[in-house]
């Protein structure tokens, strides 16, 4: 069964007892699995992906979730430079007048995406939290959640949350939020990087919630066919939803948010305003 657990890195952050050259760049631990270490990151091995993933296997929301412990949690990922950070303000601007709202944003050295938003007003401040993950950012939000976790349930207690905004910090197309983190989960891509992004798949594309389809207005500019992408991302998503969008001048925002309330109602029995 292709589940999204089968897509993902797998990263080990514990101690290995192997011995290998310094000059050597990859070796086989004791479990057998091939471990590297760059960027002065912990040894880690990557979990081969044998498919693109399918939406109609994803992981589903955990039902038995305790919603009075931590609120409805929304997991936004996707490459560096697609719109996370724009697609977090957006969301904020329309959902704070009627919802409890608070935001973790993920960077691996710097607060740089929490900034941008208490700059742009996006939340009060109190209600922001900066995570600096010290590596690979989909770490943080699959295989050792607890230094998200930790900020979010505390926003969620503190303001009592009705919504929870996570943000990674830009990563692979095979970076996706575990479902002990994210009840509901976006992934952002945008044209610029070219038509082909949504049939490369990956459980960003394939499993996310919602696939966000941002900047669809560089298309002409980057020789990006909006059709092809339509097409691509259809069949990848096996019919999953997928929203066109601009975020920064706010185009396809209110049918995001539509899928984010659709997905919060289903899972916390509440109505939205």
């Amino acid at each position: 069964m292709a589940s999204q657990d089968h897509h993902t890195h797998d990263h080990h952050h514990d101690d290995h007892d192997h011995a290998h050259d310094e000059k050597t760049s990859s070796w086989v631990g004791p479990d057998g699995k091939v471990y590297h270490s760059h960027d002065g990151l912990a040894p880690h091995s990557h979990e081969p992906i044998y498919s693109p993933g399918f939406f109609s296997r994803r992981a589903q929301p955990i039902l038995t979730r305790d919603f009075n412990e931590r609120a409805f949690t929304v997991g936004i990922g996707g490459p560096v430079g697609t719109g996370k950070t724009a697609l977090m303000l957006s969301l904020c601007k329309f959902l704070r007048d009627k919802y409890s709202l608070a935001a973790v944003t993920n960077d691996i050295f710097t607060k740089e995406d929490a900034e941008f938003l208490i700059k742009h007003g996006a939340l009060p401040e109190e209600r922001i939290r900066a995570v600096e993950t010290g590596g690979c950012p989909h770490a943080a939000i699959r295989e050792d959640i607890s230094i998200n976790l930790g900020p979010l349930e505390e926003l969620s207690n503190l303001f009592k949350a009705d919504l929870l905004l996570c943000e990674s910090g830009g990563d692979n197309l095979a970076a996706n939020f575990s479902r002990e983190l994210a009840d509901y989960i976006i992934y952002i891509i945008d044209v610029s990087a070219g038509d082909k992004i949504p049939r490369k798949g990956g459980p960003g594309i394939t499993q996310a919630d919602l696939l966000v389809i941002n900047k669809t207005d560089l298309a002409q500019a980057v020789g990006a066919d909006l059709a092809v992408m339509e097409r691509d991302a259809l069949r990848m998503r096996d019919g999953g939803p997928f929203v066109f969008a601009q975020v920064k001048h706010g185009l396809g925002i209110e049918e995001i948010v539509n899928h984010i309330l659709q997905g919060w109602e289903v899972a916390t029995g509440k109505k939205r305003q």
